[in-house]
């Protein structure tokens, strides 16, 4: 019976390692996400591909790490990521092969005639990870961290304040 107990406490132990590291890591996620709405550490962006795109490298559901150039470092026919507002004033990354850069108006400009200024640009793909990006997008929704952090923890919480009250009403000995 003795073995019973210590085999629960490790099992648990490990379940909690990986939950609180899961949290962590989502949490460091959230607190870096720039005004754009997208995941940002320095010059390295977490791009998500939530749409099909006008590219074969990149497919919906696949994550793109971009990281930033300047337009100095830009050149014809690079693919770069660039931040769009649409219509209803939500930020999206579009994405496209640069046709001309305007190092005087600071701004680029795609193949297709979108002209962008150097703010708006994101970077150049670095590296992708496909088919983890809708688990990404999960994880980072209201939901996501509803389900996955603030529920488990609320449970966890529960469980240990009623452990507590059976170890005080019924000593040490009794306790779970």
């Amino acid at each position: 019976m003795k073995i019973l107990k210590v085999i629960k406490k490790i099992v648990i132990g490990i379940l909690a390692i990986v939950f609180f590291s899961f949290v962590i890591i989502n949490t460091v996620l959230l607190l870096n996400i720039n005004k754009y709405g997208v995941t940002q550490f320095g010059d390295l962006t977490i791009v998500p591909i939530k749409n099909k795109i006008t590219s074969d490298k990149y497919q919906k559901g696949d994550i793109v790490i971009v990281e930033q150039r300047k337009l100095d470092n830009i050149s014809i026919g690079n693919e770069i990521f660039v931040y769009k507002t649409q219509k209803t004033g939500a930020p999206i990354i579009d994405f496209g092969i640069v046709g001309e850069v305007h190092i005087e108006d600071q701004a680029l400009s795609f193949q297709n005639g979108a002209t962008y200024s150097e703010d708006l640009i994101v970077g150049e793909a670095n590296k992708v990870y496909n088919d983890i990006g809708t688990v990404y997008n999960f994880f980072q929704s209201t939901w996501g961290f509803f389900f996955f952090i603030l529920l488990p923890s609320f449970l966890i919480f529960i469980y240990e304040l009623y452990a507590i009250i059976v170890e005080i009403k019924y000593g040490k000995e009794e306790a779970l």
